[in-house]
């Protein structure tokens, strides 16, 4: 295959100029915070995954340098660097130096992109303190500099890589990000780069991604050959699977679909939709195509399987989610993509719903037919999720017809506060009623509310809803934040904005928190998603010597309090705080609910996929791989014998 295919200076198109992005920043990578410098690296990164895309780059390095600089290089054709006779300029220079400059606007020369706009480099270029570009091509080297998106000279010729650029062909980025533009921090958050790099490697199979971050001294290498599949495997490990991959492959016009469908034993439901390897976290028209299908698909053939009429008891898009993991991936034209906002995030076109549906659905009906023993293995788990989804629906109908799941019937052990704004409102969920009840006495009234928990809650993990709101600690909690759960919960009725486990620092503690972070998970995401949960961090150590007290939070706090306190030969008392209760309210007060002194970690979910993998493996009924993790971390787990 030639090196130039038909990627050539005349496939350069120039919109406008990049006097606007040092200007607002913000409208081009969304943000200069940290997020705003991966967004830069994935701009220099998609550019080299669209010459993948193209069947050109087999290869993706990306170093992060000591000294701040980041470098991406590929094994690509590399960006042309003739003259465009229109300009009379560089090809290359075009590209670096012109917003919406290159190929992605002729249809010749990318079939299919990542990026959506073409701005990448450019932007890149005019946001970073310096730029240096090598490319590769035909055998010849050539090199340019940039500071703040201007050349600092035209493109030469040169004889040796000062990048380490020793690929054969293709193109190496470095940039510096603009300390004046990313006035908060220029270092990536590396581990959001990984997860990133290792999807878009089970999207393009075959195609190796390489970091080494110098900093860490890490390196990591992300090669899959198995594309989708892949990814599916990877999403069901530890998870007992119902039957092998369903992979669906299509191609309609110039319109290339993937899908994936798994079904394994769990209660939740994973599916992942992508568009040219953007991940469209908000879903999309393919993602809609591939529900309607697959619910329509399983209908027809349990109508079919059972006799029945198709308005009795017909499965809902609900009972089709239960233990459902799915990959939806659509390739196109990059020209023809259209976004919902400018996140990229939600795909648009209402042309690729039908595709996606008539892919699914024509794939479905047959290989239900040919391969029955999948098909009543997939129907009898959505036969078991509906029968629990119309149980969970009584009992939550009956437990509001006693005492209603919202309104003013608030549990009668949750001491609440009287701010009724929920988002200067806190509730702190406490472990045990002495714990609680020094709590009340402690807390500030007017913005704390404190709900005592007793014991250990249900493992919400595998249980349905019913068997959830039977629970009275969880039905209290969920009567307590006020919106509802299930099919019909409305987090805008939230009514504290701060939720706080509050345990105590033992084995029996955390395993309270895991309990109450899995009910979280599972069945009220979005309070984790919105930054709502929180834990609170009480104090491990109280130190004393005479009148002077010092708390400490970590050992490592202890013994530097322990070393000021006893110089000079003075005495210091050490107490270990084994619980709540333990501490008297004001001692409570000042060391863990006081928002002037206390240490509050906020629950977030960097990694979505790898979060469920951990609730299932630890919280799930499967032995095996929950004992192969207790063996793996046991030197690291810190026992308070």
């Amino acid at each position: 295959m030639s090196t130039t295919s038909n990627y050539g200076a005349d496939s350069i198109v120039v919109l406008e100029g990049l006097e606007p992005v040092r200007k607002r920043p913000g409208m081009y990578i969304g943000t200069t915070s940290q997020l705003g410098v991966n967004h830069c690296l994935n701009e220099i990164i998609d550019n080299s995954i669209d010459e993948a895309l193209a069947g050109f780059a087999k290869n993706v390095d990306i170093t992060i340098e000591e000294n701040g600089y980041m470098t991406v290089f590929d094994d690509g054709r590399g960006i042309p660097v003739e003259e465009v006779a229109k300009y009379k300029v560089s090809a290359l220079e075009l590209v670096m130096t012109k917003l919406h400059a290159g190929g992605k606007f002729n249809q010749g020369a990318y079939k299919v992109s990542g990026g959506l706009h073409g701005v990448g480099a450019s932007v890149v270029n005019a946001l970073s303190d310096h730029v240096i570009i090598e490319v590769r091509r035909d055998g010849k080297l050539y090199r340019q500099e940039y500071k703040r998106g201007i050349p600092q000279h035209k493109v030469e010729k040169v004889k040796t890589s000062i990048l380490g650029f020793n690929m054969p062909q293709g193109t190496a980025v470095s940039f510096y990000p603009d300390k004046t533009i990313f006035t908060e921090t220029i270092e990536i958050h590396y581990p959001t780069l990984k997860k990133q790099l290792k999807e878009r490697a089970y999207l393009i199979k075959s195609v190796m991604f390489k970091i080494h971050n110098k900093k860490i001294k890490d390196r990591t290498a992300f090669f899959f050959d198995g594309g989708v599949m892949s990814l599916i495997n990877d999403l069901n490990r530890g998870k007992h699977i119902l039957h092998d991959p369903i992979y669906i492959h299509k191609a309609i016009e110039d319109k290339e679909v993937e899908v994936v469908i798994q079904y394994n034993d769990s209660m939740a439901e994973i599916v992942h939709s992508f568009v040219n390897v953007i991940n469209t976290q908000e879903g999309g028209t393919h993602l809609t195509g591939f529900r309607i299908a697959l619910t329509k698909a399983i209908n027809t053939y349990a109508r079919k399987e059972l006799a029945q009429k198709d308005t009795e008891d017909a499965l809902t898009g609900d009972d089709v989610k239960e233990g459902l993991s799915a990959i939806i991936y659509v390739k196109m034209p990059a020209t023809n993509l259209q976004f919902e906002g400018q996140t990229k995030t939600k795909l648009g076109n209402s042309e690729v719903q039908s595709v996606v549906q008539t892919a699914v659905s024509e794939y479905l009906d047959v290989y239900f037919e040919e391969n029955p023993k999948v098909a009543k293995e997939i129907l009898g788990k959505i036969l078991l999720a509906q029968k629990a989804r119309l149980a969970a629906k009584a009992a939550k109908e009956a437990v509001m017809r006693k005492g209603a799941l919202e309104g003013s019937a608030l549990p009668g052990k949750l001491a609440d506060c009287s701010e009724k704004d929920p988002a200067l409102s806190e509730l702190f969920m406490v472990e045990g009623n002495s714990a609680g009840g020094t709590a009340k006495q402690g807390r500030n009234r007017k913005f704390q509310a404190i709900l005592p928990l007793r014991g250990k809650i249900l493992n919400t993990e595998r249980a349905y809803l019913d068997k959830v709101l039977a629970f009275k600690e969880i039905k209290d909690l969920v009567i307590a934040l006020g919106m509802g759960i299930g099919e019909t919960i409305d987090y805008a009725k939230l009514r504290y904005h701060k939720i706080i486990v509050m345990t105590d620092a033992d084995v029996d503690g955390e395993h309270i928190m895991t309990l109450l972070l899995t009910f979280f998970y599972r069945h009220m995401p979005e309070i984790v998603k919105n930054g709502h949960l929180y834990v609170a961090q009480p104090p491990l150590f109280k130190l004393q010597h005479g009148k002077k007290v010092n708390y400490a939070y970590s050992d490592a706090e202890r013994d530097v309090f322990y070393k000021e306190m006893t110089k000079g030969g003075a005495t210091c008392i050490v107490q270990r705080y084994k619980g709540l209760g333990e501490m008297n309210p004001e001692q409570l007060w000042e060391t863990t609910m006081n928002p002037e002194n206390r240490i509050l970690k906020q629950v977030a979910i960097e990694d979505a996929d790898e979060a469920d993998h951990v609730f299932t493996m630890l919280m799930g009924d499967e032995v095996p791989p929950r004992k192969k993790f207790i063996v793996t971390h046991a030197k690291t787990a810190n026992l308070d014998i």
